[in-house]
């Protein structure tokens, strides 16, 4: 397929065409796949670079002067196997979030003035969510988890020689606010530490409902919103947190932590090695093909770890879009901390559930 396709005079489809990907994920899924199909997904997950590159070009020109923090990331090929078998009747090919763009706002007003602007931009990428634009906006509509935040799914459509064999390609553009990032990267953090996935709903199903409640604190507290449980009066909600919290010791837990100390070089490529039980691991890159190539060779020698490659233009920008890989939920804990005071109308509502550590973790004021 391949040596015709270009032949022809036209570049293949990463992989060799849709199908041949398709057939690797199928063969990844049943358990039996190929060195082969492990080079094709590798082939087809490398070419996803291009659409990363022109997509984050254009949001930070968009953004440039409104402090918006852009990132982006390749996913994990761990990620995406267990993608596949959570959808079996998923085709690969038609995984939309192989790329994907987050960008963070200060408050939804922000972030969804941005969405509505570049909703309207003009270029051939074509969104995959245009007929339903509320389809994944789960900040109007949260999902059970807790999760709140924006999707939007695009293809990749060029004209240009080089760049028409990624033509079909998706990026995924996530819009978060820092709250609801806060959020996501605890869920994250207690994926990473424990036993369970919460942002599954798998594991200790504790784990996930305490999680929504946080949500449901953080979206009233602090962006006049609701969550996945739009129904409970704030003091019952704050109650039921309190309780669940206390049962499963999660802000504690979350408190114990010591975030990754080691900075992010000035380099934009760098890939996050996250071993349970062990510190962080960062690699800088200058060049995007050399991290990519040192990403697929650290998959093969690590199978069993969490692997991800991310770029930004600063190491802030790195630290903050991709806190979970440096086990950092404190601003999760502050905002919750101070949601739960905010509801409950009281400045003592702390003492329930920490009375031995209220100044951990936060700064001295200065004189």
């Amino acid at each position: 397929m391949q040596e015709q396709q270009l032949a022809q005079g036209s570049p293949a489809f990463p992989g060799g065409s849709k199908s041949r990907v398709n057939r690797a994920g199928d063969n990844v899924r049943g358990g039996v796949a190929t060195q082969d199909d492990l080079r094709v997904i590798d082939e087809w997950r490398a070419a996803h670079r291009a659409v990363l590159n022109t997509f984050q070009a254009i949001l930070r020109k968009r953004v440039r002067g409104k402090g918006v923090t852009v990132a982006q990331r390749h996913k994990r090929k761990r990620t995406i196997f267990e993608k596949l078998v959570r959808f079996p009747s998923m085709s690969l090919s038609r995984m939309d979030d192989v790329a994907g763009c987050r960008l963070i706002f200060k408050k939804p007003k922000d972030l969804y003035a941005f969405r509505d602007s570049f909703l309207r931009a003009r270029f051939r990428h074509k969104r995959r969510n245009a007929s339903e634009s509320d389809k994944y906006d789960y900040i109007k509509g949260p999902k059970e988890t807790g999760y709140r935040g924006v999707h939007d799914v695009y293809e990749y459509d060029v004209n240009s020689t080089v760049g028409r064999a990624q033509t079909g390609l998706y990026v995924e553009i996530q819009y978060r606010t820092l709250v609801q990032h806060a959020w996501a990267t605890a869920v994250e953090v207690i994926g990473f530490i424990t036993e369970s996935q919460p942002k599954f709903q798998r594991g200790d199903t504790r784990f996930a409902h305490a999680m929504a409640l946080a949500s449901e604190v953080l979206a009233r507290a602090h962006e006049g919103q609701k969550g996945p449980f739009p129904d409970i009066e704030d003091r019952d909600l704050i109650s039921q947190f309190l309780a669940a919290d206390k049962e499963i010791g999660l802000l504690r837990m979350l408190r114990g932590l010591n975030a990754a100390d080691r900075a992010v070089s000035t380099n934009k490529n760098s890939i996050l090695i996250f071993s349970g039980g062990k510190p962080l691991e960062v690699k800088t890159y200058r060049d995007a093909p050399d991290a990519l190539r040192a990403l697929f060779e650290l998959e093969k020698q690590m199978p069993d770890k969490d692997i991800v490659l991310v770029r930004g233009d600063t190491s802030d920008e790195v630290r903050l879009a991709f806190k979970n890989y440096f086990s950092d939920a404190r601003d999760f804990i502050s905002l919750v901390e101070d949601g739960c005071a905010k509801l409950s109308k009281t400045k003592k509502i702390l003492d329930v559930y920490r009375p031995d550590d209220r100044k951990v973790g936060r700064p001295k004021k200065s004189r």
